[in-house]
């Protein structure tokens, strides 16, 4: 892997592939750039594709204190190193950050923004996230407590039953979680309170790029909620559904998903192979 060096001296690792204009992919929560490998190398066809370990993952380095800037600073070392203007696509969490960095960074270096189900929580269609979600993570962790901090993520953050947690722990995936379980907490505070119930913020991201918002058909009304509030709420934000598809789409459905982002940031072209 390569890396480029951000604001703070941290070491950001990537992969890039293809040719073409550049797009860079950002992760969600538990999640590195290998989540995103099948759907880079699908979108490699069309693109030059960075796909990167976000900083506390994989080969990446971190830094203390975290802050959300941090991590705006780390995509636009990676917008630099493509070129300086790049499109950038971001799946759950890391929707949210991409947003953040749209708005932040601007429309000369973010041309065009592909979000896929930032899961806001503005209404009663489930639980609101606890107040107290980003402290208990990192009570958690100061206790090198990472199985607990990554059920306490799937509970209290994804809503997940708690019956079904002694299931999931059984599968290798979960270990993978737990090494990242000290990142869960960066995601929350990327979140902030719109997880809440409330309304989403209506003086939080200026982005004046076109921005698609796209959901699974089969996911659960808080996704779909959320895009048509944020698609409200931004002035070139259109929220399309993706057939057939959950809010795993970026893992297990990418042959689907990348087709979606092509005709949305190149329309003209064509399809890619499946």
């Amino acid at each position: 892997m390569s890396h480029v060096i951000s604001k703070d001296g941290t070491r950001i690792y990537y992969e890039k592939k293809g040719t073409g204009p550049a797009i860079v992919l950002v992760s969600s929560a538990a999640a590195d750039h290998n989540d995103g490998s099948r759907l880079a190398e699908l979108l490699s066809e069309h693109f030059t594709v960075y796909n990167y370990d976000r900083r506390g993952r994989g080969d990446s380095m971190d830094t203390d204190p975290y802050a959300v800037e941090r991590e705006i600073e780390d995509l636009e070392a990676l917008i630099h190193e493509a070129g300086g203007s790049a499109y950038v696509f971001g799946s759950s969490s890391g929707a949210v950050l991409a947003l953040d960095a749209a708005s932040s960074l601007g429309s000369g270096k973010v041309s065009k923004l592909f979000l896929y189900e930032p899961p806001f929580i503005i209404d009663d269609s489930r639980a609101p996230v606890p107040p107290e979600y980003v402290q208990h993570l990192n009570t958690l962790m100061a206790g090198n407590q990472r199985s607990e901090a990554v059920e306490y993520y799937m509970t209290a953050a994804l809503g997940i039953p708690g019956e079904y947690i002694e299931f999931m722990k059984a599968d290798p995936s979960w270990k993978a979680m737990e090494g990242l379980a000290h990142t869960l907490a960066y995601d929350g505070m990327i979140m902030g309170n719109t997880q809440s119930g409330q309304p989403l913020p209506t003086d939080r991201w200026e982005v004046n790029a076109p921005v698609m918002v796209m959901t699974g058909e089969n996911s659960g009304a808080l996704f779909h909620n959320a895009a048509s509030a944020l698609a409200a709420l931004l002035p070139q934000c259109e929220h399309r559904m993706l057939p057939g598809q959950d809010h795993s789409a970026v893992v297990m459905a990418p042959e689907v998903l990348a087709p979606e982002i092509v005709d949305f940031l190149q329309p003209s072209a064509g399809h890619i192979s499946r």
